[in-house]
This record gives C-alpha cells, sequence and structure tokens, in this order.
C-alpha cells in the first residue's frame, strides 16, 4: 500500500470515519486493533476457576491452574490455524472469537460444576465483543477524540448558536422557571430521578438526531457528492459520527443554559420566595453577600436549573433539523464539511485505482 493510501486512511480513521477504507475488515482491522483489551480479558478471567468457598491456597492453585487451560486452549487453537503455539492472532475470525467467548465461560463449570456462571461469563464475553465491534468498527473513539480536538472550533458555533437560540429558548423557559408548580416538582426530586430525566432526555434528542440525519445526508449526498455513493454501512458511520458531534454542541447549549438560571435564579429567589412557594433548599444551600445582597443557592435551585436545561437541550436538538433559522445553519455548515469529505474520498478512490492498476492485482493490506 502506497503511502498517499495510508495518510488518506489515517485521516478517515482520525476523523472517527474507519468504514471509509475500502478494505476494512472486522477480522483484521477491528478485534486486531483490540487485541490488547481482549487479552487482557481473557487472562484475567482465570478469575473463574476460584470459589469463595475455599481456602486462599486452594484459589491460587484454581487460578494458575485456570491461566494454564486458557492459554493452553488458545495454543491448541493457534496449532489447528497453522500458528505457532504462543502467538496472538493477526486475524480474528470466528474460531478465535468462539475461543474467547466460551473457553473462559467454561472453568466454572470444570472447576466447581457453576452451569449458570457459564452463562453468566459467556453472556458478558459476547456482550463486549459487540462493544468492541460498535466503537473500534464505526469509531466512536476516533469521533470523540476528533471531537474534542475541535472543541474550540465547535465551542465558538455552539455559542454563536446559543446567543441565536437564547430569545426562543428565554420565553420558553423563564415561564417554567418563575412558577411554583415547576419548583416543587423539580426540588422534590431525588437526585438519582434529575439524573435518569436528564440521561432520558440526552436520549431522546441523539435518538431523533439518528432517525433524522440518514435522510439528511442523502439529500445532501445526491447535491454535492463526487465519485460512488456510500454504501449503507458507511453512511451509518457517518451519521453516527455527526450525532456525536451534535450531541456536544447540544451539550455546550444545555450546559449554558443551565448555568444562566443557577446563576439569575441566585439573583431572583430570595428566601422570602422560597418560603412563600413552600419550597425548601433540599439537601444543602449556602447565602452568600453580593453588593450587600443576600443571594441563595441551593440544591433545590440546581435541580430546577437542570431540569429546565435538559428540556431546552431537547427542544434545540429537535431545532436543529426542523426550525428553518436553526435548520439553515446547521445544514449549510454541514454541507460544507461533506462537500470537502466526499472530495477527499473521491481522491482517495482514485489513488487506489491508480496503485491497483500499476500492481495489476488487488491492493494488499
Amino acid at each position: 500500500m502506497s503511502a498517499e493510501l495510508e495518510r488518506y486512511e489515517q485521516r478517515f480513521r482520525q476523523a472517527g470515519l474507519p468504514l471509509f477504507i475500502e478494505d476494512f475488515s472486522p477480522t483484521h482491522d477491528i478485534f486486531t486493533r483490540a487485541t490488547p483489551l481482549l487479552v487482557l480479558v481473557f487472562l484475567a478471567e482465570m478469575l473463574g476457576a476460584i470459589s469463595l468457598n475455599w481456602p486462599l491456597w486452594v484459589n491460587l492453585l484454581a487460578a494458575l491452574g485456570g491461566l494454564a487451560f486458557l492459554i493452553g486452549g488458545f495454543g491448541v487453537l493457534n496449532r489447528l490455524r497453522g500458528r505457532p503455539f504462543w502467538s496472538l492472532p493477526k486475524r480474528f475470525g470466528t474460531p478465535e472469537l468462539a475461543v474467547f467467548v466460551l473457553l473462559p465461560a467454561s472453568l466454572p463449570v470444570v472447576s466447581d460444576g457453576q452451569i449458570r456462571q457459564f452463562f453468566g461469563v459467556a453472556a458478558g464475553n459476547l456482550l463486549l465483543v459487540g462493544l468492541v465491534y460498535t466503537v473500534v468498527g464505526y469509531g466512536l473513539v476516533g469521533t470523540t477524540l476528533w471531537g474534542l480536538r475541535r472543541l474550540a472550533g465547535e465551542l465558538a458555533n455552539s455559542v454563536a448558536s446559543l446567543v441565536r437560540a437564547l430569545p426562543l429558548l428565554l420565553i420558553f423557559s423563564l415561564v417554567l422557571f418563575i412558577t411554583a408548580d415547576t419548583w416543587q416538582v423539580f426540588a422534590g426530586m431525588p437526585v438519582a430521578f434529575v439524573v435518569f430525566l436528564a440521561v432520558g432526555f440526552a436520549v431522546l434528542s441523539n435518538l431523533f438526531l439518528m432517525l433524522r440525519l440518514p435522510r439528511e445526508l442523502e439529500a445532501i449526498e445526491r447535491d454535492v457528492s463526487s465519485g460512488p455513493p456510500l454504501r449503507r454501512v458507511q453512511r451509518m458511520n457517518l451519521s453516527l459520527s455527526l450525532v456525536i458531534r451534535q450531541w456536544m454542541q447540544v451539550l455546550v447549549v444545555s450546559s449554558g443554559v443551565g448555568l444562566f438560571f443557577v446563576a439569575f435564579g441566585m439573583l431572583a429567589i430570595s428566601d422570602h420566595i422560597y418560603q412563600q412557594w413552600g419550597i425548601d433548599h433540599g439537601g444543602w444551600s449556602h447565602t452568600l453577600l453580593i453588593l450587600n445582597h443576600p443571594v441563595v443557592i441551593s440544591s433545590s435551585l440546581v435541580k430546577v436549573a437542570v431540569g429546565i436545561a435538559t428540556f431546552t437541550g431537547l427542544y434545540y436538538s429537535i431545532a436543529l433539523l426542523t426550525d428553518a433559522t436553526y435548520r439553515a445553519d446547521f445544514l449549510e455548515s454541514l454541507t460544507t464539511e461533506l462537500r470537502e469529505l466526499f472530495v477527499t474520498r473521491a481522491e482517495y478512490l482514485d489513488q487506489r485505482a491508480q496503485v491497483s492498476q500499476s500492481v495489476s492485482g488487488p491492493i494488499a493490506k
């Protein structure tokens, strides 16, 4: 593979778009890149051979025996697959993944006849395999790191969006904030319920973006794309990457609104209003003196601010793709970025075709 192709593919990985690489495969690229994690988990599961009912020295022997059992079992697979006994596989096919899932799960059965633990360990390992496939295969780590590297630019865009959004958001939110019913609802909530509410609304906003973005991407691709159309998995990879980026922007807007209402509540909601509304301070409160005026910050105030911020975040994420003003700004920026991405992909495919013709055969990884 040429150095130029390597640079293109590294750029796709850093942008969280590994599926834009034409030869990207689960057996070679996904599980092989996660080999250190899989090996660590595989060896740590030697503890499945121990039992809480045994003495310490017996458990030590059982753990060592379990380690030998795991290494020996994988070594036998290596020999059957034509590899040296002590080698790590360069490709993870179905046999390697099956051994990873089932061999550690068999330790509790062999050592102590615990059949229920077999299904628990096997299910956990299978879940880990699925998680690795999703995180590595769809470039979630690369997308997150890429988003963090561009956080300054995204923050500037988010602040600009927040400034444009504030008039409508404040009309929507201020009415809720200054009503006693809102305070009584949120102030009486346990902290766990407030956290659950915030997570639930974040999930709803992400689901909305994931349902709407693919259609927007198809329309933009028809208008600006060059080269062959994206495959379904590539479009899904791109949609997921954009959802994560937009989630960061929604998070900034929601956080800004939440901080605004904490500050506004400290200045506007006095002890007298707390008493008049029948609201206690919750688990904690502090009274500060600012310009000879006492201001109160309490757990109830924070709960109300978080609750309104979650509503605002959901509203903003929906407005990005439905409100004409936000939609125009969002799609204009998105169209510009996608045009650059499609041009880069077309150059990459042309480079691949040239390399393929020069070697008169398939491109080797």
